[in-house]
């Protein structure tokens, strides 16, 4: 038999996603796979039907279409107050994945090492081993999901040269102080280093809790590779668009990068979603809020089972505790979740690199039904998985 690549064996198949084809399997709710079931707003789908009849139906200029760059600098600069210049410090990518990927790749050479918060989500150490570099993780320490400064330290005196930093975080729901923010940029300026950041879920922030863009911090802005996405804030994962926004000098690798991986995201999208990148503050409001309800709905469903998990600060997530229940094995529980309580979860073992086997992930971005029932089919857990 020929040989196939090294570096492809050292990971598996995104269980993340592997989770809603046993949702399917089994007929279970998928509270696994974090995708919204509410519609996109009325504007992007109205302006996708008008760009479905008018184009542009060819290739977007590879580096993304120059009127969407514009809104997108516009936006990016009305919530953190950093001006990108859409001509030279942008590039729209195939979703936030593509985003992280060409991130990565401009940045760390072949047998260069690179520094990972542990948990994370579970595409950073792919694109890691993909790139060829190697990766250091950091623990985020229980009950708070908080760093060591020292242990972040030893990372960068082991020959990091970058930092992933997923903020709000995918999947504990942490959101980063500024005070810690602070931390992580002198140390990254005393190793002369590079933050990657992941700010998919910017607008999904639970009060008292805000989110502070790290390349807003002094002297931040030309050591930051911000990555994200449009699905989570519009409701459009399907339509896989996202972004990079750095210093020139660095997007010029990350726009070479893209040109090749993929050529451009998909033209009639990228014109569509300038209708989303310009709607007014009381949407991203209407965000916060309807996230707020949903968080506030699962979790006190979760606390009257009796379940133990982490109150998110951000994004959609919850990591409950199912030690309880006994498993050596987490993606066995979750199977066994999905067939016999008709609940699909993530085993956080995939998210973590110690051996964690003692969370399950569940996502709160459905309808007030979809919660009501999952939690219904929840409040008998312990009647149809037994203890081991």
């Amino acid at each position: 038999m020929i040989q196939l690549s090294e570096r492809t064996k050292y990971f598996t198949d995104s269980v993340i996603r592997r989770m809603t084809r046993v949702c399917n399997q089994y007929g279970a709710l998928n509270l696994s796979q974090g995708f919204p079931d509410n519609d996109p707003p009325i504007e992007l789908m109205n302006s996708l039907s008008h760009v479905a009849h008018t184009g542009p139906h060819q290739y977007a200029i590879t580096f993304g279409n120059p009127k969407t760059l514009e809104a997108l600098s516009a936006k990016i600069e009305h919530f953190s107050g950093i001006h990108f210049d859409p001509a030279s410090e942008l590039c729209i990518t195939c979703g936030g994945t593509e985003a992280m990927m060409c991130a990565v790749m401009a940045t760390i050479n072949p047998g260069q090492k690179i520094a990972i918060f542990s948990p994370f989500y579970e595409n950073y150490g792919a694109d890691a081993v993909l790139c060829g570099a190697t990766p250091i993780y950091v623990p985020l320490h229980v009950p708070d999901f908080s760093f060591d400064p020292v242990e972040l330290e030893n990372a960068f005196k082991e020959g990091a040269k970058a930092l992933i930093l997923c903020n709000p975080s995918n999947p504990s729901g942490k959101v980063f102080t500024r005070e810690e923010l602070l931390e992580i940029a002198r140390i990254v300026e005393k190793y002369d280093a590079f933050v990657i950041t992941d700010e998919v879920y910017e607008h999904i922030i639970f009060t008292p809790h805000q989110h502070t863009y790290l390349a807003t911090l002094p002297g931040m802005k030309e050591r930051t590779i911000m990555c994200n996405s449009l699905s989570k804030t519009y409701s459009i994962t399907g339509w896989r668009l996202g972004y990079v926004a750095a210093p020139s000098y660095v997007m010029d690798r990350v726009r070479k990068v893209h040109d090749f991986l993929t050529v451009g995201a998909a033209a009639p999208l990228q014109e569509a979603v300038i209708a989303g990148l310009t709607l007014p503050d009381s949407y991203y409001e209407g965000v916060r809020d309807l996230f707020t309800h949903r968080k506030e709905l699962f979790c006190n469903g979760l606390k009257e089972i009796g379940l133990k998990f982490y109150e998110p600060q951000g994004t959609y997530f919850v990591m409950v505790d199912i030690s309880e229940f006994g498993y050596d094995d987490d993606y066995e529980f979750c199977l066994d979740l999905a067939r016999d309580v008709k609940v699909g979860a993530v085993p956080g073992s995939s998210f973590f690199k110690e051996k964690v086997n003692s969370y399950m992930r569940l996502h709160f971005a459905k309808s007030d039904e979809t919660l009501k029932e999952a939690l219904f089919n929840l409040s008998k857990i312990r009647e149809l998985i037994k203890k081991k």
